[in-house]
């Protein structure tokens, strides 16, 4: 009987691992290993998932790395975790709360004084929370727009400057295919007037990352001539510490465990895309692009660039940094 069930599910295991292979082999990944040694990059969100394992790639190849997490404890857990592994590069871990205005100047103050160069800014950080619970920033904004947007469009605009100063430079902004289900509504960036729930989705979510996707579009406007190259991320579906805060049962695990197999991929094949798009040569005359499994994604999505625009000043304003649009 026990042979009779191995005979029947040992093909089954098999062919599904040599499909996920096929579909790995679609993923993309980072080939360049030219060493970064005197080159600076500032990571958020850098203290687990696709964050913590581009910071590894990074130390590989010898770079200085700004760990910026909002926890400065699980920084230092996570350097400790890497440094068992990878000797090599210099990795600095310090405290950055995107969800609040107050904390991030006060970073950017810490890097100004510290770093007198950075020459890649990355953009990763984010959260999920199921929308119901109406989380905030300290600030008072819905906390994906105000953490996803806002938080990581005050600390660009903040390191602008030092960025231009240190060209060729860049900005790997990390959004998600999952902005061509977001909408701006200049009338409810809060969510104030409630958002609507689509099956399983998280509506501010998606919005948020759309929200990203317009910043990298303007911002790639506003740096034109300027060395430096905008780089719109999605790192495909990825297993992750982001949907820490969503309940399943046991029952959905199972239903989602052979998607998982073929679909899911690890922190290190998420940060494949993040990690291309921040040392890839042959990258260096692009800029304003989406990317995915490290070549040109082509959004089905249409985009607008007068919405890029407005919600620039929009959050110019809400952020309180003094510059009108151009």
């Amino acid at each position: 009987m026990v042979s009779s069930w191995c005979y029947l599910i040992l093909p089954v295991v098999l062919f599904i691992g040599l499909l996920r292979k096929c579909r790995e082999r679609t993923w993309g990944k980072c080939k360049n290993m030219d060493s970064l040694h005197g080159r600076v990059f500032l990571v958020t969100g850098a203290n687990s998932g696709i964050g913590k394992e581009t910071v590894k790639e990074l130390a590989k190849r010898k770079a200085t790395v700004i760990v910026a997490c909002r926890n400065l404890h699980n920084a230092r857990s996570a350097i400790t975790d890497i440094r068992s592994q990878i000797s090599t590069g210099e990795l600095v871990p310090m405290q950055l709360n995107l969800a609040s205005f107050s904390s991030i100047r006060e970073f950017v103050t810490e890097v100004m004084k510290n770093f007198t160069q950075i020459h890649v800014l990355i953009n990763n950080a984010g959260v999920y929370v199921p929308f119901k619970e109406h989380g905030l920033t300290d600030d008072g904004f819905e906390i994906h727009f105000g953490v996803n947007h806002l938080g990581h469009f005050l600390l660009t605009n903040l390191l602008l400057e030092h960025l231009k100063q240190n060209a060729p430079s860049r900005i790997v902004i990390v959004t998600s295919k999952l902005f061509e289900s977001g909408v701006i509504d200049f009338s409810n960036l809060n969510g104030e007037k409630g958002l609507t729930v689509k099956g399983r989705m998280n509506p501010a979510y998606c919005n948020s990352k759309l929200a990203n996707t317009y910043f990298g579009i303007e911002l790639t406007k506003r740096t034109q001539n300027s060395g430096i190259n905008i780089y719109m991320v999605c790192p495909g579906f990825t297993y992750t510490g982001l949907f820490r805060n969503v309940k399943r049962s046991w029952f959905h695990y199972i239903i989602f465990s052979p998607i998982a197999l073929l679909f899911l991929r690890t922190a290190n094949q998420g940060a494949q895309t993040v990690l291309h798009c921040a040392i890839e040569p042959s990258l260096s005359n692009e800029s304003g692009n989406i990317y995915r499994d490290c070549k040109l994604y082509f959004s089905k999505k249409e985009l607008d660039p007068d919405i890029a625009l407005r919600l620039w000043d929009v959050s110019a304003k809400l952020t309180g940094i003094n510059e009108t649009s151009e």
